[in-house]
């Protein structure tokens, strides 16, 4: 993999970590908003999606 193609692939996981956390914590309704407040299906959905982007960027890192 050349180093612009790692570079966007870290940009990739880090928004999907940042996107599952959010995910999750509207789940958890932590956070005030939209039609995911109070439901566990997206706490599952944040989590998961969390753990992808972990892969990724760990995946993007290995040498």
């Amino acid at each position: 993999m050349n180093s612009t193609f790692k570079t966007i692939l870290k940009a990739f996981s880090v928004l999907l970590m940042l996107a599952g956390v959010i995910w999750a914590m509207q789940g958890l309704n932590l956070l005030p908003g939209t039609f995911m407040r109070g439901d566990p299906q997206w706490i599952i959905n944040g989590a998961a999606t969390v753990l992808v982007g972990i892969g990724l960027f760990w995946f993007t890192n290995r040498k």
